[in-house]
């Protein structure tokens, strides 16, 4: 720690000599009036004396690490001066010297000492152009992880957004317990997923951005509903936006044999839902609206609202970026969905994104799609499962 003493005629001048020497996390201890020393400073103006102390531990601690990434990188530049240096004389020598000795004047004692030279000079060259790129990557990666544990780094690696790995290393330093650092980790990635194991009833609506899968996936609930679970289920879509969607939406329902409407007005879905009121489940497929068109999803919040549901999931894939993943949860909260489907899990090789989902989302996660098959590719996951593969444990082939 750091003392000093300043004397000043008002308080803003001594602060102001404080902030310019010792900086802005310097703290004031003690302040009084005094007169100068001497016999004229008796009779002179008291003026005011501010001790002052920072705490320059943390600056110390920060120029030690900037002084080793400085040194390592110097060291890993010099390495570097005499690689580019070796190419270059063995690129102006064009007689083979084998069995000899490289040297240099430019290589440090001992640094090539014992190493053969090959008869061909291209492939030296291209052995040492090879370590040189070897240094490039250390240079250009291994200094992005200093001050980084092991876990928060695999963490990102697995796609975790920044306020997910945020919750999950703090999650876990507030355990206090002796358990290995990967229990604590499964153990709290597990507790951030909620699943919803309950049974679909009455009016089910999907809701999503366009090409996150939502006609196949309400082909495959469809399928798995009529087929496995031996329900009566009706069809309705409002996408008339793609006429390929309609007529998809067709044939599966012609194939499993199952009423399908097509809906183009408010008077239209009020008369569909009655006309199917025999059946167990009704399925609607929605237009894919971007969520940044306020306008749209007003729109689909009245189709919503005429169908009377609570049943409203959210569909979106797992390959969808970070930064839209938060777009399209917020954007589509106005429409009041209950859950999340989560399509395309067969498309990545990191499923990280699924707890960004869930974290943002704030509700849980129904469905998984994890292929093109209907009905076969759609399931139920338990949190352990989900856990295992934002984890890396696991991987859907």
């Amino acid at each position: 720690m750091i003392i000093k003493r300043y004397k000043a005629n008002n308080m803003n001048e001594a602060i102001t000599r404080i902030r310019y020497e010792l900086g802005n996390e310097a703290i004031i201890i003690s302040q009084r009036k005094i007169r100068k020393s001497g016999v004229i400073g008796f009779f002179s103006k008291r003026i005011l004396e501010v001790t002052a102390a920072v705490d320059n531990k943390k600056e110390e601690d920060k120029k030690r690490r900037h002084d080793n990434k400085d040194d390592m990188k110097q060291s890993v530049e010099a390495i570097k001066r005499i690689i580019d240096n070796k190419i270059k004389d063995t690129t102006l020598d064009d007689k083979a010297v084998p069995n000899n000795i490289i040297k240099s004047s430019n290589t440090p004692r001992g640094f090539y000492e014992n190493s053969i030279v090959d008869k061909n000079n291209d492939a030296i060259i291209r052995e040492v152009q090879q370590m040189k790129n070897m240094l490039n990557e250390v240079i250009q990666g291994s200094y992005g992880n200093i001050g980084r544990s092991k876990l928060q780094i695999r963490l990102e690696n697995s796609d975790f957004s920044h306020s997910v790995v945020k919750k999950i290393l703090n999650s876990i330093n507030a355990m206090d317990d002796d358990r290995e650092e990967e229990v604590k980790l499964k153990e709290v990635v597990k507790s951030m997923i909620k699943v919803d194991n309950k049974e679909l009833e009455h009016v089910v609506v999907l809701v999503g951005p366009t090409g996150v899968g939502k006609t196949t996936t309400i082909a495959k609930l469809a399928g798995k509903l009529v087929l496995i679970e031996k329900k009566k289920v009706g069809l309705i879509t409002i996408d008339t936006y793609r006429i390929g969607a309609v007529e998809q939406l067709r044939t599966y329902a012609d194939i499993m044999n199952i009423p399908f409407q097509v809906i183009f007005s408010m008077k239209d879905m009020a008369k569909a839902i009655d006309n199917m009121k025999s059946c167990d489940i009704i399925l609607i497929d929605t237009t894919g609206r971007s969520s940044k068109n306020e306008m749209q999803i007003s729109e689909l919040r009245a189709f919503i609202d005429k169908v009377q549901t609570s049943n409203v999931h959210l569909v979106i894939s797992c390959t969808t970026k970070n930064k839209d993943i938060d777009v399209i949860v917020n954007g589509y909260k106005k429409l009041n969905y209950s859950d999340i489907i989560i399509t395309k899990l067969d498309e990545t090789s990191t499923y990280g994104s699924i707890l960004n989902i869930l974290q943002l989302a704030k509700k849980p996660i129904s469905f998984v799609t994890t292929g093109q098959n209907v009905p076969e590719d759609i399931k139920i996951m338990e949190p352990e499962e989900l856990a295992k593969l934002v984890l890396g444990e696991d991987i859907i082939c």
